[in-house]
């Protein structure tokens, strides 16, 4: 397989496992506020509660998945494997010693 190839399926396995990790999360964190705090809450605090539930698993999506890469960029050299996905058009201007 070339790096055009290997770049595309590991953005889409990427995708995937992002996709996954939030709905787990939303899962994970919705079934805890339902068992907890759902009793003790009002109906109007019940939708907002929902709502904080949702963008914490976004948080939560994106920590893990950050931690996740982290680990990946530690085991693979990912210019030996991957193609860049945005290339610079121009060179960075050199920098100079004044």
């Amino acid at each position: 397989m070339n790096k055009k190839l290997n770049t595309l399926f590991f953005v889409l396995g990427a995708t995937v496992f992002n996709i996954l990790v939030t709905v787990l999360s939303f899962l994970l964190l919705s079934s805890i506020f339902v068992w907890l705090l759902v009793p003790r809450l009002p109906d109007g605090a019940v939708q907002m509660g929902f709502a904080l539930v949702f963008l914490m698993a976004i948080v939560a999506s994106f920590v893990v998945y950050r931690f996740a890469l982290n680990k990946l960029l530690g085991k693979i050299k990912f210019e030996d494997y991957f193609d860049p996905i945005l290339k610079m058009r121009r060179p960075p201007p050199k920098k100079r010693n004044d």
